[in-house]
């Protein structure tokens, strides 16, 4: 994740769900899995293109993915 995104960046189209709420949820509530994101704030259980770049369906690809913000966490 080189690129520098702002808090208020949607990770998650389908739910508008954005990077600070999902930091919010993975530094405040534990969230540690998909699973967990899924559960506290929706990302990723609709069209899952934010999911990571294997499930991106659409013709231009996001930025950024479920999965990158949780490695960099879980490290």
């Amino acid at each position: 994740m080189a690129k520098s995104f702002p808090h208020s960046f949607e990770v998650c189209n389908c739910h508008k769900v954005t990077l600070g709420e999902i930091v919010y949820v993975v530094k405040e509530k534990g969230a540690k899995s998909l699973d967990d994101l899924a559960k506290l704030t929706d990302a990723g259980t609709c069209c899952k293109c934010c999911v990571d770049a294997s499930c991106d369906i659409g013709e231009e690809k996001m930025q950024l993915y479920l999965t990158q913000i949780l490695n960099k966490f879980n490290k």
